[in-house]
């Protein structure tokens, strides 16, 4: 028989979906199944983005500019200037969603072999993407006990080789909903400028920010062109994860060109997905308001209600909209499963994502799971009394 390749037997999992068939199993038997697992917002969509699609006139559904459309990637940098970022058209490769564009700022900027550090827990698909590309993720541990703070910057600096590419961060951070300070920022941005590296940051999810606290941009950084790169999406900020639609952001040239061949070798990015972005562009601030209030409320009732459960220890997220949650078990991969095949409360169970996956350090997560707060304030209220009451009778 035909082998497989040593690259596509390392791919990981997806710690997300890989329990998709246990949970239509559970479907299939009138189970109604609550996800947590996802990142899959139930807030509406805007409608002038919707309508934007319907409403169009295209007789011929033709390629785009491999870039992305001139006015959608104008747009973009109008976007950007409201949140205090200045950057031109020029500095934006529009991509199928935030995936392909950290896909291209990998391939720019590393070669197999080469080295990008981390601050793990992190998205599982730095894992995927890394292993695609041949690329070493170097980890550096941040912890429940901190919240996830990043690190002391010294822990990353003695992790920094002649192999080190890059430094990347999700910001707010998807697992764990950490918001980055400007002093932690400032800090990376002097690491990276002193040993002369890219500082990749993750901002998809920028307009989640809580407590009062703004997002801070590593394009807002002085000084730091030559080094930044933002992988940006319309994907939980319009609630339109279906749309495809992200960008590659970055004031060096270099960098630019290099992931512009990258995206000529795929074409170009979905039309009708720039149609409805470029359209959602227009929303009203209004409705972040009225999203992050919702979002508020989800997370306080959450973290409340988690915090109830005996044994179970819980990060406070200031951004996006997961959390990172212990649990008194030994293996949470065993669990997920088992709340699907086995556990009900009234017909209904609850999907969440094993943090293992969430990890480069083998053996981390274990006994964690990633929420995401998704879900209307009564659903996600039964949720957590479903989890409490699965691990009575799990540990029993």
């Amino acid at each position: 028989m035909p082998s497989i390749s040593q690259k596509g037997l390392a791919m990981p999992q997806s710690p997300i979906r890989k329990l998709v068939p246990f949970a239509e199993e559970a479907k299939k038997k009138g189970v109604n199944v609550l996800h947590l697992n996802i990142g899959q917002p139930d807030i509406k969509t805007p409608r002038i983005a919707l309508d934007a699609v319907k409403n169009n006139d295209i007789e011929v559904l033709a390629y785009s500019r491999t870039e992305g459309s001139e006015t959608y990637r104008e747009k973009i940098a109008a976007y950007y200037a409201k949140n205090q970022i200045i950057v031109e058209a020029k500095d934006i490769i529009v991509t199928t969603g935030g995936s392909e564009a950290l896909s291209f700022a990998m391939g720019s900027i590393a070669d197999a072999g080469d080295e990008i550090i981390i601050p793990e827990p992190f998205y599982a698909n730095y894992n995927g993407f890394s292993t695609a590309l041949g690329i070493k993720v170097v980890p550096v541990v941040s912890n429940l006990e901190d919240n996830f703070a990043l690190p002391p910057i010294e822990n990353l600096e003695t992790l920094i080789t002649s192999k080190t590419k890059a430094i990347l961060i999700c910001n707010p951070g998807n697992p764990t909903g950490y918001l980055y300070s400007n002093e932690e920022i400032q800090k990376l941005a002097s690491l990276v400028q002193k040993h002369d590296i890219f500082l990749i940051a993750d901002e998809v999810y920028r307009e989640f920010a809580y407590d009062g606290i703004e997002h801070y941009s590593i394009l807002q950084e002085e000084g730091l062109n030559a080094n930044a790169i933002v992988i940006d999406s319309v994907s939980k900020r319009y609630s339109m994860c279906g749309a495809r639609i992200g960008c590659l952001v970055s004031k060096n040239e270099e960098v630019i060109k290099t992931a512009l061949k990258f995206a000529q070798a795929r074409l170009s990015p979905p039309t009708y997905g720039q149609i409805a972005s470029e359209a959602a562009l227009e929303t009203p601030k209004s409705y972040f308001e009225d999203v992050i209030e919702e979002y508020v409320a989800r997370r306080n009732l959450l973290i409340e209600e988690l915090e109830k459960i005996e044994g179970v220890k819980v990060a406070r997220p200031k951004g996006a909209f997961y959390c990172i949650a212990e649990l008194p078990i030994e293996d949470a991969d065993d669990f997920a499963q088992w709340l699907l095949e086995d556990f009900r409360v009234n017909d209904e169970t609850i999907m969440v994502a094993p943090a293992t996956g969430f990890y480069a350090t083998p053996g981390l997560g274990k006994n964690q799971i990633r929420l995401a707060y998704v879900l209307e304030k009564e659903s996600l209220k039964r949720a957590v009394n479903i989890l409490k009451e699965a691990l009575k009778s799990y540990i029993g």
